[in-house]
């Protein structure tokens, strides 16, 4: 099974030293992934994956904190265009509307392919723990851009609920995904976990019916 390559999921940087800083970053990253792709964390080390992406062990250090977050790196990089895609949606609309666009509608179906796989090989509780602190993050994000819309005096507990909500809403709609096509990523599949991010939401819009 052949995968992407490459993840342009982060913003396009604007310049020169924004593009290369990007490139190395990216470089690392897929770097790890590979790796990874022929074995588990402890067929290989950082020195390995700063030599395979061409940079310096120091060169590493400056842009991930270890292998693992440098594989959660491509998760992070999705997360972190959802809050882009939910800051430019109207003022006016939903949350739980804004939260459905901005979860289903990043990325093509090559993007969303070296995402899906990174979720397939990130289930060992050495990996999965940063996925999951990628997800955390986002929750945090979420929350500040939930208060600022929602209006003034929203009880505390309906925010936190309602963004653990969608948080808790896609990763489930990744893990379900998962359970059903494995490595697969196919456009079928990849069509299928939109559509699971687009459901996921919809449960929790509609209150959970019977």
């Amino acid at each position: 099974m052949s995968f992407p390559e490459s993840l342009p999921l982060t913003v396009a940087p604007t310049s020169r030293r924004e593009l290369n800083k990007a490139a190395t970053r990216e470089a690392i990253a897929l770097a790890a992934l590979d790796f990874l792709r022929s074995g588990d964390l402890n067929t290989f080390t950082v020195d390995d994956v700063a030599e395979a992406a061409g940079v310096s062990r120091r060169t590493f250090f400056n842009y991930f904190s270890s292998v693992e977050a440098a594989v959660a790196s491509f998760t992070q990089n999705y997360l972190d265009q959802v809050i882009v895609e939910l800051e430019a949606r109207p003022a006016g609309e939903p949350l739980l509307e804004s939260a459905q666009i901005a979860l289903s509608a990043l990325g093509n179906a090559h993007d969303l392919g070296i995402l899906a796989e990174t979720f397939a090989l990130t289930q060992d509780p050495q990996l999965s723990r940063f996925q999951l602190q990628a997800w955390d993050e986002c929750s945090t994000k979420i929350t500040q851009f939930a208060r600022d819309r929602m209006p003034a005096g929203t009880d505390e507990l309906f925010l936190f609920t309602l963004v653990g909500a969608v948080i808790g809403g896609g990763r489930a709609a990744f893990l379900v995904w998962f359970l059903e096509h494995g490595t697969d990523v196919t456009q079928a599949s990849l069509s299928d976990l939109r559509n699971k991010l687009q459901a996921a939401i919809s449960l929790i819009r509609q209150g959970f019916p019977n």
